[in-house]
This record gives C-alpha cells, sequence and structure tokens, in this order.
C-alpha cells in the first residue's frame, strides 16, 4: 500500500522528471497493490500533471488497486483536468471499473476538533475574570504589574 496526496505527487513527479527519477518513481507508485491518492481535485490540471496522471493510470489500469478521495463530486472531474481528451481517457479507466463511496455528514474534522486554545472574551467574561483575582492584584496598575519582568 502506498497512500500520497496529489498535490505533493504532481510535485515529487515533476522534480523527478527533472532529476532523472520518474522511471523509477512511476515504478514505485505502479507496483503498490493498493494506491491510496488523497486530496484529488483541490486544483486544475497542468498539461505535465495530466500526463502524469495518465500514465499511473494507464500502468494500473485493471493490474492493481487504486483509492482516490476527493473533495469534488466525480462530475466535476472532467473539468478539473481540463483537456477533454485526456480526461475522457482517464475517467475511462477510472470511473467504469470503480466502486463508489459517497460520504454525507460533516467532516470527521470537525467532529473531532480540539476545542479553541482561548476562546473568544467578552465584556462580562473580562469582568468576571477580574472579579476573581485576589483584592490586591487588582489595584495594581499595569506599570506596577510589568515591574518584576523589566528587572527594574
Amino acid at each position: 500500500m502506498l497512500y500520497v496526496r496529489v498535490p505533493r505527487l504532481f510535485e515529487d513527479l515533476a522534480l523527478a522528471r527533472l532529476d532523472g527519477r520518474f522511471p523509477r518513481l512511476i515504478d514505485k507508485l505502479t507496483r503498490a497493490q493498493l494506491l491510496i491518492l488523497d486530496d484529488f481535485g483541490t486544483h486544475s490540471l497542468t498539461d505535465q500533471q495530466r500526463f502524469h496522471l495518465f500514465e499511473i493510470v494507464e500502468e494500473r489500469y485493471r493490474r492493481k488497486s487504486t483509492l482516490i478521495t476527493a473533495q469534488v463530486p466525480v462530475a466535476r472531474w472532467h473539468d478539473l483536468i481540463a483537456d477533454p481528451t485526456v480526461a475522457d481517457a482517464i475517467l475511462d479507466r477510472i470511473v467504469h471499473n470503480a466502486h463508489r463511496i459517497v460520504l454525507q455528514g460533516d467532516s470527521m474534522r470537525k467532529q473531532k476538533a480540539a476545542p479553541l486554545l482561548t476562546a473568544p472574551k467578552t465584556a462580562k467574561s473580562i469582568i468576571h475574570e477580574r472579579n476573581k483575582a485576589p483584592k490586591d492584584r487588582r489595584r495594581q496598575t499595569v506599570p506596577t504589574l510589568a515591574k518584576p519582568l523589566s528587572g527594574n
């Protein structure tokens, strides 16, 4: 199994083409029993990215499993690929043999989000905090409070 984020994959493929690693990287991507392409469709594809995606899909077609995650509905993938002929070739290999799972509801990140580090404060909460402070501390002025910090 091999997990890659699509934007990062395209960066790596572009660099690999420049430094001679492209054939080895494509081979690594095609050998994986399961290739997980995460975050597909975050932006439209360039000519080079379309070519790279086609190479990967073509090499894996009917040989290995590929799982693609996207925030964009499959109906809009053709527009993201942008070249109608290449889009047809890529999507023909992906969509027609696919098992599609459409998730509903809020993102798991939203559900599991940690509470904010600091909650927004209202005037009422600030006054409440001030009233909870020791009385001698409430009477101190800013210069008096800052004096221990300045070392004077």
